[in-house]
């Protein structure tokens, strides 16, 4: 099943004076905050894309977005929509990094510390090498 390019969800932002915005996703059960609209909003991209990455390469189930007029507010929240392009996040989530732990003879690693060598970077491009990529 081909997965959805763009995901959009309905989100709380609270607003509480001398506080930071909460962000709260209902359907999802998560939630952010940031220190104005803007911020707030990004928080929320980024953590809708994270979530609904995560369920995605667990195998969950992607649960339906409440309809924005549905959401139950309080005085003092907004209900937002909130969307996530989807092959951005896939991408760089395929592209993260990981940590290796690498054994070299102490000369070595002394000569090169000497130079300022960057190691993750000399290792990444003789990887490429050996590997033709």
């Amino acid at each position: 099943m081909k997965k959805p390019e763009r995901y959009i969800y309905p989100a709380v932002f609270g607003y509480e004076d001398g506080e930071e915005i909460s962000v709260a996703f209902p359907d999802l059960d998560v939630a952010t905050s940031g220190e104005d609209d803007v911020d707030a909003l990004a928080s929320a991209r980024e953590l809708l894309g994270l979530t609904m990455a995560g369920l995605e390469e667990d195998g969950e189930p992607i649960p339906a977005p409440t309809a924005l007029k549905d959401v139950a507010l309080n005085a003092d929240e907004r209900a937002v929509l909130v969307d996530v392009y989807m092959p951005t996040i896939r991408l760089a989530r395929v592209n993260r990094s990981v940590s290796r732990t690498v054994t070299l003879p102490a000369w070595l690693n002394a000569a090169a510390l000497e130079r300022g060598v960057n190691f993750s970077q000399v290792l990444q491009e003789a990887l490429r090498t050996q590997l033709r990529v």
